[in-house]
């Protein structure tokens, strides 16, 4: 029955679609699992040294995907007739000290095992003497929620703690659940992200924020913040500093954190309950904290790798769907033991899955009878690792207007285990894409659910987020859940393992064993979304968006 169904209902819907909709079963048929895997083997392979943007596995990486779409006949995306846009940025490697002081005891906390810190302020020397330390909760301005974690409080030049994610505020109706009423429930709002936390740092003028990192909400383990806080830190090229990080941004492990408090005469497990209210106001560690970070700078020019396919109608082909993907990764750590393919951060499912994506979705447009009507960008983005910068720069410098760009596409991490029953909706709620993904996912006899992990923020981690704070209606989906002819619990056991051992690690790297007959029929279904897209209907931002107001802003 449960392999029946899916056919049977696939059957049914197809029926149901118009002729205009329905995808050639040849481009459909172009994508395949054979072509993936020879594009994921070649950028997770040492050569490609983790592509981090800036090395030579960046150069070799843009020559490859460059490469590529030549062969699959697609033109280079830039007007100036070129397949790159130059994304100009700013390298710093930290060497950072960190110390706090206590009722005149100093305390040294060891990088990267305590604490990870950087800075992306223009000088290579970034000094921070004596600043109070304050814990501030969550760290959140929502008035929208009716929530103020400062509560007037001058932290100008002041070292903030904060805790990860959003306030976790129980359901007063059932206090094992999260109120759906505050901050989302179980999913996280921007609020909860590391970049909101500095950026309202920054802009409340304080001189450095330091998140206090948990495991099991961050949903990954130090390793993760250790890997990052080791690596070389990026920011767009400016002529002042970051506007949005303070003069020192970084991460504290957990029972640093606690020893630091318990030092001051608090309970972190106290504090933290305390700051699940609307009434918390901050609290001051009388302590001061000391930073010290050294900086190897450097300029660095990267690049979106970028290719069109030009549409065939005279006047919407002046009109774009853009499908993204980004290709960096986090490079070598050579601090790491081991040789050197225990040093390489290979990204293989992030992302070089993604990018084979991009290969296979633009074999499928290719294989259509004639082009569709829009015209179809593949951006390869540089630096997503680094803050979705990339992508951020594309959308602050498009290379075609985006009142023109009728939508984003984006793809990070491709399934690799199995058909599933349900395609998981990150954006859904946001915009009228749901309704088209719904519909072709009938057409494959599976379910469109919103985010089984929304508590990951998923939405607020990928490049899509960038399209959609420039009001492009953006769509980015997983299937991490139902996997068909797999125990209930096997999508958790591979995922929760994934995130747990391999994401952001060098053992992200090509297996022979992976399944990617689901992330086949995913990424048909991302070109089948697409093409609809392609050939007249404009998606449109929901009312109840937060992002709605940027896409009206947008059309002006």
């Amino acid at each position: 029955m449960s392999s029946l169904r899916p056919l049977l209902l696939s059957a049914l819907a197809l029926s149901a679609l118009p002729a205009l909709a329905q995808a050639p079963a040849k481009a459909l048929n172009a994508v395949s699992s054979k072509d993936l895997l020879p594009h994921i083997q070649t950028l997770a392979s040492d050569e490609f040294q983790g592509r981090a943007p800036g090395t030579a596995g960046e150069t070799r990486t843009v020559a490859y995907i460059q490469q590529e779409f030549r062969k699959l006949g697609l033109k280079p995306g830039n007007p100036d007739g070129s397949w790159v846009q130059a994304v100009p940025m700013r390298g710093q490697k930290p060497a950072p000290s960190f110390s706090y002081t206590i009722g005149g005891q100093k305390v040294a906390l060891n990088f990267p095992d305590d604490y990870v810190a950087h800075s992306t302020s223009q000088p290579s020397t970034v000094d921070v003497k004596h600043s109070d330390i304050v814990f501030v909760g969550y760290g959140v301005q929502a008035p929208e929620y009716g929530w103020d974690d400062y509560k007037g409080v001058d932290v100008r030049g002041k070292t903030l703690l904060m805790l990860i994610n959003d306030p976790a505020i129980p359901d007063p109706n059932n206090p094992a659940e999260l109120d759906p009423t505050m901050f989302k429930g179980k999913a996280m709002t921007y609020y909860g992200r590391w970049t909101y936390k500095y950026e309202i740092g920054a802009k409340l003028g304080a001189a450095a924020v330091m998140i206090i990192h948990e495991t099991k909400p961050a949903a990954y383990p130090w390793d993760v913040v250790r890997s990052g806080g080791v690596a070389e830190h990026f920011s767009l090229l400016r002529s002042g500093d970051d506007p949005d990080a303070p003069a020192v941004p970084g991460w504290i492990q957990l029972d640093k954190a606690k020893a630091m408090m318990q030092a001051a005469g608090y309970d972190f497990d106290a504090l933290k309950k305390q700051a699940l209210s609307k009434e918390f106001r901050p609290v001051s560690l009388n302590a001061t904290a000391d930073f010290h970070i050294e900086n190897v700078a450097r300029n660095v020019d990267s690049r979106n790798v970028v290719a069109k396919i030009e549409g065939g109608d005279p006047k919407l082909k002046n009109e774009y769907v853009i499908y993204s993907a980004h290709w960096d990764h986090l490079g070598i750590d050579e601090k790491l033991p081991g040789g050197r393919d225990k040093q390489i951060y290979h990204g293989a499912l992030d992302n070089a899955s993604g990018v084979a994506a991009l290969m296979e979705l633009a074999k499928a447009y290719k294989s259509l009878p004639k082009a569709p009507k829009r015209s179809i960008l593949f951006i390869a983005t540089t630096a997503e690792e680094k803050g979705l910068l990339g992508a951020r720069y594309y959308a602050a410098h498009p290379l075609y207007p985006l009142k023109n760009t009728v939508a984003n596409i984006n793809i990070d991490g491709i399934n690799a285990w199995g058909k599933t029953a349900q395609i998981e909706n990150v954006t859904a709620g946001h915009s009228s894409i749901d309704g088209i993904l719904e519909k072709y996912a009938k057409a494959q006899g599976r379910l469109m659910e919103k985010d089984t992990r929304s508590e990951l923020g998923s939405f607020y981690r990928a490049d899509q987020l960038e399209f959609a704070r420039a009001g492009v209606p953006v769509l980015y989906t997983k299937a991490r859940s139902r996997y068909l002819d797999k125990p209930e619990n096997y999508a958790r056991e591979v995922v929760d393992n994934y995130f747990t051992h391999d994401y952001h690690q060098p053992t992200d790297g090509f297996r022979h064993d992976w399944d990617f007959s689901g992330g086949v029929q995913d990424i048909q279904l991302l070109f089948q979304v697409g093409l609809e897209i392609a050939q007249g209907v404009t998606p449109s931002w929901n009312a109840g968006s937060e992002f709605k107001a940027a896409g009206d802003r947008r059309l002006k």
